[in-house]
């Protein structure tokens, strides 16, 4: 089976589990609030890429209610589970892979922690379809696990469930985003207990599309 396909699949099996674990998670609201404040502009449209259970954007909306937000993500019960927790916002299943389908333009783009189940070439394609779909000076925010790419592979959990989890450079990545007109991005670190003696250091990237 395709590494992508069985860890989509394990995505929509797990999607209630992920819910409990992750929904009410304060962790990264910090980050989730320079989302917030960077954008003034009232009504603003922003795009979250892989919404899960939609605990992002509840939180942008209990901030900023008047976000018109499009969630995104390839596992239907995620987006069932988004559209029970978000009645104000709209949800459709879409392979992050295929976001140059989408026609609008957006203020703010959202993808926290998509990056990991992509590989290197997706996500060239990734920051250049991102860049397509924001406005002038829009705003892109992204989460992943810094790490060596050759280091890349699958991760089982405790009931055999497997996802196939891709590590990316922070320099690669400030790169790339300059390569495809983005400004120089804000870096931020936030550390991570996987486990009791398992602390894991999780990188927000925070930039601005340049004007066309």
């Amino acid at each position: 089976m395709d590494h992508y396909k069985e860890t989509f699949e394990t995505w929509n099996k797990v999607a209630s589990q992920y819910q409990d674990k992750f929904m009410d998670l304060d962790l990264y609201n910090t980050s989730y609030d320079l989302i917030c404040e960077s954008i003034t502009l009232k009504n603003a449209k922003i795009l979250e890429i892989g919404c899960g259970p939609g605990n992002i954007t509840r939180y942008l909306l209990s901030k900023r209610p008047d976000f018109n937000i499009l969630g995104l993500d390839i596992a239907p019960n995620m987006i069932a589970l988004a559209k029970k927790n978000n009645p104000t916002a709209t949800f459709k299943v879409m392979d992050c892979r295929d976001i140059y389908q989408l026609n609008s333009l957006y203020d703010g783009i959202v993808s926290g922690f998509c990056l990991p189940f992509l590989s290197a070439t997706n996500c060239v394609q990734f920051i250049k379809d991102c860049h397509k779909l924001l406005s002038n000076n829009g705003l892109l925010y992204i989460s992943f696990v810094e790490g060596e790419p050759n280091k890349s592979g699958f991760k089982t959990d405790s009931y055999g469930n497997r996802v196939y989890f891709n590590y990316h450079k922070l320099d690669t990545l400030r790169t790339l985003m300059r390569l495809h007109s983005f400004f120089e991005p804000e870096v931020y670190h936030i550390d991570f207990k996987r486990s009791q003696n398992h602390l894991e250091q999780h990188t927000v990237l925070l930039s601005r599309k340049k004007q066309d």
